[in-house]
């Protein structure tokens, strides 16, 4: 946790504070649940058929949903993976661990906001207070850029160009991974603003952009302070129109946001880049995609559209080599 994860696994705070808890509740439930002291503790600890019971335990006892223990079982299982990589008679437990199937879990709905919705929640904040022109600037940069709210409370100054011909943000996601994100007229405008009223004429690079009051320009706002404000003007918004959610929060404005990119016709590919996903299939379960729009979707990775190909399985007249598509081997 202190050596191994920090430089060889992980750079992420919260990546490392979800390993960590992880094994707290591991050892918790061997000493609590199985009467486990330090004199006694071994690699039988960590055999497959304790683990089931602990995630038993997590869903039981502690009321963990299958996500919650799915996550923790992973963090168990890459501190087996870590210990079999450093002692060779213990990798029997990893091997038996990866054997443990996940937690069936339930398919929440993402909900996201019509662009009316966002219209009416970004019309709410008043303007002639300092604050609200700051949670102006912040909600603007997160449904324009539909990036992580961690990824945006993470910016500085550094990671932004906006004297340029394209203005862009320069967003570090997870695992380090960075992407691009232009930025419109609309948004680069209240962004200058922002930074003139908050960071001066010459701003330092250093700074966080969306900075906590407490700690100053070196210690980024927290989520919790964004998610307050959120919801605050969400309830403001819910009085004019009701599909803005009471309880919204930071990850629906980048639900909406992608979903009108989905909307305006742009390629899914292209959205899940921009949403910074490894995977095109998270992308494609995020915006709750139905068949029909995912067999669109996909028609435009390839053009499945010409229908004259012949079908080569029923040309035998040609040799094996012919329809391979290979060169015929000399004889």
């Amino acid at each position: 946790m202190n050596e191994y994860v920090p430089s060889q696994k992980i750079r992420s705070n919260h990546t490392l504070k979800s390993y960590q808890y992880a094994l707290t509740l591991y050892i918790g439930f061997l000493e609590t649940e199985k009467g486990i002291r330090p004199e006694n503790l071994f690699g039988g600890c960590f055999k497959r058929t304790i683990i089931e019971e602990w995630l038993l335990w997590l869903m039981e006892h502690r009321g963990c949903s299958p996500e919650t223990c799915n996550n923790r079982l992973a963090s168990l299982r890459a501190f087996l993976k870590y210990l079999g990589s450093r002692e060779i008679s213990m990798l029997y437990l990893f091997e038996d661990a990866t054997r443990i199937p996940r937690k069936k879990e339930v398919r929440k709905k993402v909900k996201g906001m019509s662009k009316k919705a966002v219209q009416v929640l970004l019309s709410v904040p008043d303007l002639s207070t300092k604050a609200g022109r700051r949670d102006l600037a912040l909600m603007i940069i997160i449904y324009s850029t539909a990036a992580r709210i961690d990824e945006i409370l993470s910016l500085k100054i550094e990671h932004l160009r906006l004297d340029v011909e394209k203005p862009n943000v320069t967003i570090i996601g997870k695992g380090s991974k960075i992407r691009t994100m232009y930025l419109l007229p609309k948004a680069v405008a209240h962004l200058k603003g922002y930074l003139k009223e908050f960071h001066g004429k010459t701003p330092n690079p250093e700074a966080y952009v969306f900075y906590s009051r407490n700690t100053g320009l070196q210690g980024k706002m927290s989520q919790t302070a964004v998610n307050k404000q959120l919801k605050k003007h969400a309830s403001d918004a819910h009085e004019i129109c009701a599909e803005v959610p009471r309880d919204l929060h930071a990850h629906q404005l980048r639900h909406a946001k992608a979903s009108h990119w989905l909307e305006d016709g742009m390629n899914i590919v292209q959205i899940s880049f921009m949403l910074g996903h490894e995977q095109l299939q998270t992308t494609m379960v995020y915006l709750d995609i139905t068949i029909e729009q995912e067999l669109k979707a996909l028609a435009t990775l390839e053009d499945e559209n010409d229908k004259k190909v012949s079908k080569k399985w029923k040309n035998t007249k040609d040799g094996l080599a012919e329809f391979c598509g290979v060169k015929s081997m000399k004889k």
